[in-house]
Order: C-alpha cells, then structure tokens, then sequence
C-alpha cells in the first residue's frame, strides 16, 4: 500500500485562456481539489509555497479552509521556506489550521528554493547571524518552530495579566497534540536527509536532488531515502519514519490527455541550481500499461511510502481531478498501491 496525493504549485496567469486567472481563482480552485480528491480517494493535498510570484505563498488560511470542507484527506505543504518564517507565529498559526483539520496537517517545511527577488528573506525582516548563511538560518528558524511545537512552557507570564494564567511558564497557544509528529524536511541532498532524520522529521524528497554520483535521477534519491532510514534507526525515535517522493505523471487515457502530455518523453536533466550541479527527475506520460512498466522500474517511488502527483493546475479542477483519478484507477491497483 502507498499514499497517494497530489502536490500543487497553485499558479495563476492572466492571460484569457487561462481558467486561472488570479489569486483568488487559485485559492478557491486549490479548495474545490481537495475536496473532490478526497472524494476520488486519494490520501493527501499537498501545496508548494513561493514568495513574490503568482503563485501560493501563505499558506495556512488555505489549509485551514481545507480543513473545514474535507473530513480524511491529509493537508500539507511541499514546502515552507524557513527563511521566511517567523517560528514562533508560524507555530501559532500551523496549531490552528491543524486543529480545525482535526490532526491531519503533514507540514512540510525547508531551506527553500530560488527565488523571484534577491535575498527575499530581507524584506521580511530576517538575515542571517553573523558567520552564518541563508541555509543556517532556515536551519535555526527550523529548531525553533520543532522545539515550541513540543507545547512545554517557556515564556514567564506577567504579575498582572490581563487574564488569569495557569500556573508555571506559558506556552504558544492554540497547541495542537500530535504535530510536532507530523513535521516534514524537504532535502536535496544525502546530508539534509540525515539531517532532518536525527532530528526526528519526515523526508519529502523532490524531482529534484544535488548530483551526488553522476547516477540517474532515481537511484540516488533511493540512496538517500535508505540513508534516511539508516539514520532514523541510528537517532532511535519511538515511531516509524515517512518518506514521499514527487513526480509529474499522466496516464494517457483519451485525446486531451495525449494533446496535453503524449509528447512528454524526456529523461533526466542535469543543471546549475542556487551554485549547486543538481539532477532533475524526469516526468511520465504514457498509456496506463506502457506507464506502469516504466514506473516499476524507479527506484525511489518503490522506496517512498507517499507519491505526490504534481498537477498542472492551471488547467483546471476538472481536468486535474481527472490526471489523479486515472492515476489511482488505472495505474495504483497495478502497482499494487491499491
């Protein structure tokens, strides 16, 4: 059995042919998916978060207004850039959307990604400590926001409060049980996912991964995800680690599909990404039988208990409820997913 979810970028264009043409389109569209994948039976909601670009960026309102229209589905993100992020409010916030969701937020969070602006993380009043980088800095926003999520007292109330106090140091509130669990560490490389595994979070592992090897995409993310596990073992946490992987796949399965997707045939890419060689995972689109062959062969996705689908959301709710329908009909029960 593996989970299966999708992972949406939430772009808008304004362009005429476009069926989302705004922020609000994306934000109510990104809504309406959820629910129907819920109802297709998928496992997950996943959206990626960027600043300055016509794209999601905060995302909790989102989360919390999922929460409160779907009742099983898990809500998440893929990822947070804590470069951005205030641990503290963030954690305030997250407590929130995941107590209205009743415990389902799977919060994934990471150094970030390029960026649409120079050093972004400025303009909302961050930098780093002096002697550290950018990548430091997500690092320490990160050990904050997992040590307040632990819900003990820290802050010494005041001798007048306007409202009584429980006794002892205060905590954030609300504080939702459980989430500190349910913590996700999107890694590009061996170390981070070491990393993120010693400090007792998930791994979300991407289409895209430093070249470490010069092997194909796939092998070494399934290298990195067993070095994950390796370390999990070693730091001994009480529960069992989560590990998904992304990939762009279409099941071919009437003429819309092929118009959009049947030419999609490349392989792996390799590029310069924020000064690093890295490798990028090639995208699937073939019929349902042509498709699984190819799938049994990726290293990773056998290695991963999640998959998320990444859907081209600007084409649609309709047409991406399709693309993950086809998916968990046509393709999952022949993996043996389903």
């Amino acid at each position: 059995m593996k989970k299966i979810g999708f992972l949406s970028f939430g772009h808008w264009s304004p362009s005429s042919r476009s069926p989302v043409r705004s922020a609000a389109d994306t934000l109510l569209q990104s809504i309406d998916l959820a629910v129907a994948a819920e109802e297709l039976g998928a496992d997950g909601a996943y959206f990626r978060v960027h600043h300055f670009a016509r794209q999601l960026a905060s995302p909790f309102p989102l989360l919390a207004a999922i929460g409160a229209k779907t009742s099983r589905i898990e809500i998440g993100t893929g990822v947070i850039d804590m470069r951005y992020e205030n641990p503290l409010y963030m954690a305030e916030d997250a407590g929130a959307a995941d107590l209205i969701s009743g415990g389902r937020l799977q919060l994934g969070i990471s150094r970030g990604s390029p960026e649409q602006v120079v050093d972004g993380w400025r303009h909302f009043g961050y930098q780093p400590a002096e002697g550290q980088s950018e990548a430091d800095m997500a690092r320490r926003h990160t050990e904050v926001f997992l040590q307040v999520l632990k819900g003990e007292g820290f802050a010494e109330p005041s001798p007048r409060p306007m409202f009584p106090n429980p006794p002892g140091l205060l905590r954030l509130e609300p504080h939702s049980e459980g989430l500190r669990e349910r913590i996700w560490w999107g890694s590009a490389s061996n170390a981070t996912a070491v990393w993120a595994a010693e400090r007792g979070m998930h791994l979300q592992s991407s289409t895209l991964k430093e070249d470490e090897s010069g092997e194909p995409f796939h092998v070494q993310q399934a290298k990195q995800i067993r070095a994950y596990r390796e370390a999990w073992k070693i730091a001994g946490h009480g529960r069992e680690p989560r590990v998904s992987v992304s990939r762009s796949i279409f099941a071919l399965v009437n003429d819309q599909d092929r118009a959009y997707f049947g030419r999609d045939r490349d392989g792996d890419q390799v590029g310069v990404i924020d000064n690093m060689r890295a490798i990028f995972g090639r995208s699937y689109a073939a019929e349902p039988d042509r498709l699984v062959e190819e799938l049994r062969r990726d290293e990773a996705i056998a290695e991963a208990d999640t998959l998320l689908l990444t859907v081209p959301s600007q084409l649609g709710v309709a047409y991406n409820a399709h693309v993950i329908e086809a998916i968990l009909t046509h393709v999952a029960p022949a993996m043996g997913w389903r």
